[in-house]
Parts: structure tokens; C-alpha cells; sequence
């Protein structure tokens, strides 16, 4: 049995929020594997906020140089994922999130031929390192007959990601380019699917632990025979522990580092700002730990599925903040009123988080 405050403290160590963080964001995509960038500008202060100061150009430079791509590697959600990593996730993820689109594709009209036909064009015309933007990219497929109205361009795209054919590179404009995965990220890692099972778990452990098995299968929308044959993989490399009743999968090094290493008093009052949907809070199933269901409309107004950037203190989510447009300073809403400390350090990370977006 360990306490909330300890399977806490563990979490925020795995995440490189509060402790040790990492020299530079593609650190940080390889430590958590996969986050969440549906909202790209939120999933770019996502990578910094866990680094030691990187800024937003540290960020875009990581992406232009393809140390990060983004893709859609579970869930259907948009990710920032490492791309030595990116197949191999989508080789035991694809088949069910393809599945799960049938419906929609017979409703959009879209059939085998159609993804065909538009593999071919951008293949053709992204061949030899060019990369295309979005808009550019319905403009060929609609000059060439195959119309993408409707959400029938935004279906091309994410089949084409899926079945390994694009992802998202380099910078363009505010957003990024499409580019071919063969060529931005030639080199690949080829794991058999139960070894492929077994480094899924244990990556989302690392970065995210500790955590449930269902917290597990709904990150990465996968079934339970898959976490428990990955769970088999792994053997002393995953403990469990116990809190509130239940139980949690935690890596026997993660385990052992928060054993090990003292807790200073500026982790213990650090005061977090994160963005829009972080994986502190959206990596997992289960967010009672983190949040009280008494905050959670404050969190996602209206139930719409729009989490808004959060405050954490000591591993809580204790608030929301924004920084208004046009204006340097940054909100603060606390559901209760910090403590002058955590004042102090909140004012430490909104001054982070300017120089970030600078």
C-alpha cells in the first residue's frame, strides 16, 4: 500500500514535470512516447514545459528537422511521437482504428479506389523530399477529380497516415506539412506484435506511470489480451502497487528512483502550468487522482471535450489559466486561492511559459 501523495510524486517524475527534465523536446517525445498535439500550439508547450527551457523555436526546429513527427498512432487523436517508433505502433493500432471508420467511409462514399487514386497523386507529387500543406493538398486531389468535401479530404489524410504513407513533418506556416513517412523517417524499428505489446506498455509506463491496465488500453485504444500479453513481456521490469484499493503497473526503475531520491522542497511547492490537453491529466483513463469531479466542468466546460490548460500543485490540477491575446501577462483561475508560495512558483512558470512563446 502507498499513499495518493507517492503514486502522485511517481507520475510527475515519469512525465519530467517536476525533478529531473529533459535537455530538448524530442527527449521528451521518445520518454512519453506519444503526446497529445491535436492542438498543435498546446502539444508544442507540452514537449517544452517538460524540458529544461526549451522554446517554441526549439520545439518547431525539432519538427523541421524531423527528431518529431505527428501522427495519428491511437485513439484517432493527433500525437507528437518519435519517429523511429511511429510503425510499430501503428502496426498493432491501424487494423482496429480502420476498422471502427467502415460506417463513415460507405457514408462519405469513399471506397478502395478512392485511397488508391489519392496514395498515387501524393506519392507522385511528394516524391524526392517535397512536402505539401493541407489546403495544397485538397487543391491536387480535387483537380484531379477525387473531391474532398465534406470531411472526405480530412478522411484521405488520416488513411494515408495510418496506412503509413504520410505524417506530418516539417513546419508550414502555423501548422505543418504533409510529408511521405518513408522518406522523413527511412529508418524504422520492426517488433513482432507480442514484443511490439510488450515495448507499447512499457514505454507508457515510463512516461506515464504508475498507471492501470485500463488506463493503458484506453491511451492507446487497444484491448486487454494485447496489455496482457505485453504485461507477460515485461516480466521484473514492471512492479505493482497499491493505492485507495487500487491496483497500479509502475516500472521497478521508476519504483526505485522515487525511492531513492529525496524530494526537495521546490518539487514539493513547484506550481505547473500545462497546456490544453496534457497527458498529466488526458493520459489516462481514470483522472480522480488528479482532479475532484466537482472541478472537472471547469476543466472541460459544458462536457464539449475541450480541456482547458490547467494548474497543478503537487500533483493536482488546482485551476485553469489562459493568457489573454494581446496581453504578456498570464491568467491565473485557482479553484481555491494558492498559498503565497505556490504564488511564487506559479509566477515562475507563467515566466517560463513567456519566454516559451516569445
Amino acid at each position: 500500500m502507498t499513499s495518493r501523495a507517492n503514486l502522485l510524486r511517481m507520475r510527475r517524475l515519469a512525465q519530467a514535470i517536476d525533478g529531473e527534465r529533459e535537455a530538448a523536446p524530442a527527449d521528451v517525445a521518445r520518454r512519453l512516447l506519444a503526446v497529445q498535439a491535436q492542438d498543435f500550439a498546446a502539444g508544442c508547450w507540452a514537449l517544452a514545459v517538460r524540458t529544461t527551457g526549451a522554446t517554441r523555436a526549439d520545439v518547431l526546429a525539432d519538427l523541421d528537422a524531423g527528431r518529431i513527427v505527428r501522427s495519428w498512432p491511437m485513439r484517432g487523436t493527433l500525437h507528437f511521437v518519435p519517429p523511429k517508433d511511429l510503425r510499430w505502433m501503428l502496426g498493432i493500432t491501424t487494423a482496429r482504428m480502420l476498422a471502427g471508420l467502415t460506417a463513415r467511409h460507405r457514408q462519405l462514399e469513399l471506397e478502395s479506389g478512392d485511397f488508391a487514386r489519392a496514395r498515387d497523386l501524393v506519392v507522385a507529387a511528394l516524391s524526392g523530399g517535397r512536402s505539401i500543406g493541407r489546403a495544397e493538398l485538397m487543391e491536387l486531389w480535387e483537380d484531379a477529380g477525387i473531391a474532398t468535401a465534406g470531411q472526405r479530404g480530412y478522411h484521405l489524410i488520416y488513411f494515408l497516415a495510418q496506412t503509413g504513407v504520410l505524417c506530418w513533418g516539417p513546419t508550414l506556416r502555423t501548422q505543418q506539412a504533409l510529408v511521405l513517412l518513408d522518406e522523413w523517417a527511412p529508418t524504422t524499428r520492426h517488433l513482432e506484435p507480442d514484443e511490439a505489446w510488450g515495448e507499447f506498455l512499457l514505454r507508457y509506463l515510463q512516461g506515464h506511470g504508475p498507471a492501470t491496465i485500463k488506463d493503458f488500453v484506453w491511451w492507446t485504444k487497444g484491448t486487454v489480451a494485447g496489455a496482457k500479453t505485453g504485461l507477460a513481456v515485461l516480466g521484473d521490469a514492471v512492479t505493482t502497487l497499491e493505492v485507495d484499493g487500487v491496483s497500479y503497473l509502475v516500472t521497478a526503475e521508476l519504483a526505485d528512483r522515487a525511492a531513492s531520491t529525496p524530494q526537495s522542497r521546490r518539487e514539493r511547492d513547484a506550481v505547473e502550468l500545462l497546456p490544453a490537453f496534457d497527458e498529466y491529466l488526458l493520459g489516462y483513463q481514470d483522472r480522480r487522482a488528479v482532479l475532484d469531479d466537482e472541478h472537472f466542468e471547469r476543466i472541460v466546460p459544458g462536457g464539449n471535450g475541450v480541456f482547458q490548460p490547467t494548474i497543478v500543485a503537487r500533483g493536482r490540477v488546482v485551476g485553469t489559466w489562459r493568457r489573454p491575446a494581446g496581453d504578456g501577462t498570464v491568467d491565473l483561475q485557482p479553484f481555491e486561492p494558492l498559498t503565497a508560495s505556490q504564488e511564487r512558483a506559479a509566477a515562475r512558470s507563467a515566466e517560463a511559459y513567456r519566454r516559451f512563446a516569445v
